[in-house]
C-alpha cells in the first residue's frame, strides 16, 4: 500500500528530487542552503537588496544579470566584491539587485515552480516560518544538501538542522516519513 502523504501540512525532502516530489502539492517552499545561498540571501535582502537566484555561473549568468539590471556575484567567494561569501554582502547598497548562481540552494531557488518560495538558513529560520505561513498551509521544506563528484547527492548536517529549525517554528502536522 503506498504511503499517502494528503493528510500532512509540512514535508520535507532533499534536493532536485525532494523539491520534484513535492513542489506541486505545495502552497509554499522553503529552500535551506545554510552555508552559502540562503545566508548570503538574508544578508543581501537585509540590507534591502533584491537577490535572483540562478543556477549555474557561466556567462548565461550574465546574461541573466544584464536583462535584470542586476550585479552579477563573483564566481569564487571573494570579500571585497559581491559574492557567495555573506561576508561580502554586508554593504550591499539598499535597492541594488544581485544575481547570485550556485549549483545548490540558487538552483532549486530556480527551479521552484512559480510556488511562493523563500530560502532560510540557521540566522533567519523563524521569520521565514512566519511569512511562509502567510502564503499557505501545506509547505514543503527542501535542503539542499551538497554534490558528490559524480554529482549524486550529499546530504549535508548544517542544512538538515536548518530544517529543522524552520519545521520547528512551523505548526500543522509534519509528515511522518523519512526524507
Amino acid at each position: 500500500m503506498p504511503f499517502r502523504e494528503s493528510p500532512y501540512d509540512l514535508r520535507c525532502e532533499w534536493a532536485t528530487s525532494g523539491l520534484q516530489s513535492v513542489a506541486r502539492d505545495a502552497d509554499v517552499i522553503i529552500i535551506v542552503d545554510v552555508l552559502s545561498f540562503s545566508t548570503a540571501v538574508d544578508i543581501a535582502v537585509s540590507n534591502g537588496a533584491d537577490v535572483y537566484p540562478y543556477p549555474s555561473k557561466d556567462d548565461s549568468a550574465r546574461e541573466f544579470a544584464e536583462g535584470k539590471h542586476a550585479i552579477l556575484a563573483a564566481p569564487k567567494r571573494m570579500l571585497d566584491v559581491p559574492s557567495l561569501s555573506p561576508a561580502s554582502l554586508r554593504t550591499m547598497p539598499h535597492g541594488s539587485a544581485l544575481v547570485l548562481p550556485s549549483p545548490n540552494g540558487s538552483a532549486l531557488a530556480f527551479d521552484a515552480p512559480g510556488t511562493p518560495t523563500f530560502t532560510a538558513c540557521l540566522r533567519n529560520a523563524p521569520q521565514v516560518a512566519r511569512c511562509a505561513v502567510l502564503r499557505g498551509r501545506r509547505i514543503a521544506v527542501i535542503p539542499a544538501g551538497e554534490r558528490w563528484p559524480d554529482n549524486s547527492l550529499r546530504p549535508c548536517i548544517e542544512d538538515l538542522l536548518g530544517a529543522g529549525a524552520v519545521l520547528a517554528a512551523l505548526p500543522g502536522r509534519r509528515s511522518p516519513r523519512p526524507n
